[in-house]
């Protein structure tokens, strides 16, 4: 059984959205390490909603996930960088937030692309 994408204009419009999401997600995030991600943060709440049914919708839920959870891990690291002895642990916690963010924002992209749904 063959399945056909049929893009109607509502859905396109949510498309481009979240694309442009993406991409203001990943400037904030090259530029001032996520600092300004609270502005396309808002919007893909405010988003998120009208996409209800859709593939998109998750790419919103994706995006929404990453940034609360690097806001944990780079917590998680400024904790260990109070303390003298988890400094380097510090720094590797950091890196690794970082990594895991670039490719949480690479592979939704890609998936956006392909209109597959993120993988929740």
């Amino acid at each position: 059984m063959s399945q056909e994408l049929v893009l109607n204009s509502r859905l396109d419009s949510a498309k481009t959205t979240a694309w442009w999401l993406y991409v203001v997600h990943a400037v904030s995030f090259l530029f001032s390490l996520g600092l300004f991600s609270v502005i396309p943060l808002a919007i893909n709440y405010m988003q998120r909603p009208d996409t209800a049914g859709t593939f998109v919708h998750s790419h919103h839920s994706w995006m929404i996930r990453s940034f609360w959870w690097y806001v944990a891990f780079v917590a998680v690291g400024g904790l260990l960088f109070v303390t003298i002895i988890g400094i380097p642990l510090a720094y590797l916690v950091w890196l690794g937030a970082w990594l895991w963010k670039a490719y949480r924002l690479i592979s939704g992209m890609q998936r956006l692309n392909r209109n597959e749904a993120a993988a929740l």
